[in-house]
């Protein structure tokens, strides 16, 4: 199936509130291109950031690039003057870099809270504990180039659906405990990110609000 014919397939089947992350990471430029001018589709997901700079000094300059692999300190530069969201925020240290790179750039840049959501360890993210503590104790109030949009998680690599769901439904809690908590009169806080290829579904009926579709448009790797 061709990519264009792949993705109509997706959209069809997804609500209009719920948005599309094409997830673009390890295909060629080409793929790409495919995608933005045969469909309009502008938003791409990539998880290496120099893979991610060398594909934006050659594809067009409206592509909304989403940062969704764990992200090392030391390579927020190649990123931060044009990333449009960074959704694996996973440590205050990183919040903290970001935002010293966002200050070089004089941007404020859109982030997501990851949550550790799975059964596997292999996966990051914060829990909700952490994520009070650095309100509460006022880290967060000190960072004045980054934007909290909202939360992000990933699911365990199962076939257990009563798992996955259960797993959502944990991300869907945390997010309105940060939206009533914290964030109740910020609009901009409004993101919930889950659901991959495999499961996109049940994640849209868990209340997703971004779906990170990659194989499901382009194919397996």
């Amino acid at each position: 199936m061709k990519i264009i014919d792949s993705f109509k397939a997706i959209k069809s089947s997804v609500p209009e509130r719920v948005g599309i992350v094409a997830v673009s990471k390890t295909k060629p430029a080409t793929m790409i291109e495919e995608l933005y001018f045969d469909a309009g589709h502008k938003v791409f997901g990539e998880n290496k950031a120099q893979e991610l700079d060398a594909k934006h000094a050659i594809l067009p300059a409206d592509i909304e690039w989403h940062f969704i692999g764990h992200l090392q300190s030391n390579k927020i530069k190649y990123i931060a003057p044009y990333i449009s969201l960074i959704q694996s925020v996973d440590s205050f240290k990183l919040l903290t870099e970001i935002n010293k790179e966002a200050l070089k750039c004089d941007r404020i840049i859109p982030c997501l809270f990851q949550f550790h959501i799975a059964t596997e360890e292999t996966k990051y993210g914060f829990s909700i504990g952490e994520v009070y503590r650095m309100f509460d104790d006022g880290r967060l109030d000190e960072l004045s180039n980054i934007s909290v949009r909202g939360v992000m998680g990933m699911a365990s690599l199962t076939s257990d659906e009563r798992q996955i769901r259960s797993e959502f439904k944990t991300l869907f809690n945390n997010y309105n405990l940060l939206k009533n908590k914290y964030f109740l009169h910020k609009p901009e806080f409004h993101e919930i990110s889950m659901g991959m290829t495999d499961d996109y579904q049940i994640a849209i009926e868990e209340g997703s609000t971004l779906i990170r579709i990659g194989s499901g448009i382009f194919g397996e790797r």
